[in-house]
């Protein structure tokens, strides 16, 4: 007797069809993807798996899996892992510098904008849980990420230096000293990075009480600078006053 083969092609099966995506569910072939939309899922996907696991533990296969569809889709819109990383590092600090941008621009008092500014970095963190994290919180030991990342950052805060730059008490404090500059970056970077990563593991506060503590810890010391005053080390006994 002869047996006839099923004809079923593999987007129909659950698999992957011509195009290098997957069948939807219940065996129903997915709808037609455009590049655009398909280089969206990849890299969403991919943003929760590095955030997750870290780059080492991050393979193409699963961040294909996990966008549906096949690792050669995901090796069309980018050479190598390491260049889809940079793609998001790159694409999220772009994100937060645009945010920067917008929220500090404007004739508004600093004090109004300042707040709005950190507000909306905050509402950035709540919304886009993996981006932040992997910006932040990938520790991993791999020397070409770790130094790809540190470029990024470097270029990201080259960007975006001369507004903060512009914003009351930072010019009083760092003067003309590069130096005094990016250590006062470096603070404020600190403060509001430290608070993102203590808010994920404290959901309940709410995002209100959070930048109210960033501001406290922020405004006031740069407010203070604007006009004028500076801290100054305590006078040594025996040392004239």
């Amino acid at each position: 007797m002869r047996v006839r083969l099923s004809s079923k092609s593999n987007s129909e099966s659950g698999g992957a069809g011509e195009d290098g995506e997957r069948g939807g569910q219940g065996g129903q072939p997915r709808r037609r993807l455009s590049a655009q939309q398909r280089r969206e899922l990849i890299e969403a996907a991919a943003s929760e798996l590095f955030a997750k696991r870290g780059y080492i533990a991050t393979s193409i296969d699963e961040i294909a899996r996990r966008s549906g569809v096949t690792a050669p889709v995901v090796y069309d819109h980018f050479a190598s892992k390491l260049e889809l990383h940079r793609r998001l590092l790159e694409r999220h600090f772009a994100d937060l510098r645009a945010l920067w941008r917008e929220q500090l621009a404007g004739e508004e008092p600093a004090e109004q904008r300042i707040p709005r500014a950190i507000d909306a970095w905050f509402a950035y963190v709540e919304q886009h849980p993996y981006a932040w994290r992997m910006l932040f919180r990938d520790t991993t030991g791999e020397a070409d990420v770790q130094a790809e990342h540190e470029q990024v950052i470097a270029r990201s805060a080259a960007a975006i230096t001369p507004l903060f730059l512009a914003q009351p008490g930072v010019g009083e404090l760092v003067g003309e000293d590069r130096d005094a500059l990016e250590m006062a970056w470096v603070t404020m970077r600190g403060v509001l990075q430290g608070l993102a990563m203590w808010w994920y593991e404290h959901k309940h506060v709410p995002r209100e009480q959070v930048v109210a503590s960033a501001m406290n810890a922020l405004w006031i010391g740069f407010e203070r600078l604007s006009r004028g005053e500076r801290w100054e080390p305590p006078a040594q006994p025996g040392e004239a006053s």
